[in-house]
């Protein structure tokens, strides 16, 4: 298991780190500001010691990234790694977005069942269990994550469990959740956001959230 410093500072776009394990296109690093798919949220992009990373994913604890198979690397070599910091942004905006809609339709709805859930940069979804469709509730949950945000309070993120690596945010007064995601430091920095409503079939529920331009 390394250090994630995406959790300890996710504005954090390069690193110099060493690689601590090699099988074929596979490795591991000592320490990682590289975010892999979890929970929804995509990977970041980025590189590591100039070699674009192909796939990075969670394995347990650990984070393996596939480079291509000139990659070189060897183990205890330096390197660095850089993301893309204009993507990371954008997944870390559009993903306490998500998060914060997501709390308001459980504080409206109850015992909604989430049933799915994607951050791209270019917009999130959560899809839901729903028998109704949620069109009505748009505006409300809509004004009220807006006014969350504009007030631009405080993201407190930390660890629940170090050992097992299970994460939270908080907003005081608001909620505090499980998450293991990238999360920006005050509401504001999402800027304005939409909703609206994709009809997946009957029962089942999706809203797409944009960021405002």
């Amino acid at each position: 298991m390394s250090p994630k410093v995406f959790w300890s500072d996710p504005y954090q776009t390069k690193l110099s780190t060493t690689v601590s394990t090699v099988s074929g296109n596979d490795v591991t690093l000592s320490e990682t500001i590289f975010f892999a798919f979890s929970g929804g949220q995509e990977s970041d992009s980025g590189t590591i010691n100039g070699q674009t990373v192909l796939v990075a994913q969670k394995r347990g604890l650990d984070i393996v990234y596939t480079l291509a198979e000139s990659h070189g690397l060897s183990v205890g070599q330096s390197v660095l790694i850089q993301i893309d910091w204009a993507r990371r942004y954008q997944l870390m905006r559009l993903h306490f977005a998500a998060e914060l809609v997501l709390e308001l339709f459980y504080k409206t709805l109850g015992e909604v069942n989430k049933v799915g859930a994607h951050i791209a940069p270019d917009k999130a979804r959560i899809d839901f269990a729903w028998p109704e469709s949620i069109t009505p509730l748009l505006p409300s949950i809509e004004a009220a994550a807006n006014a969350i945000i504009s007030a631009n309070m405080e993201i407190i993120t930390g660890f629940e469990d170090e050992l097992t690596e299970r994460r939270f945010w908080e907003i005081a007064g608001f909620s505090r959740v499980p998450c293991g995601g990238t999360h920006v430091k005050r509401t504001a920095e999402i800027g304005t956001i939409k909703l609206k409503r994709n009809n997946k079939g009957r029962g089942n529920e999706r809203v797409e959230i944009y960021l405002g331009k």
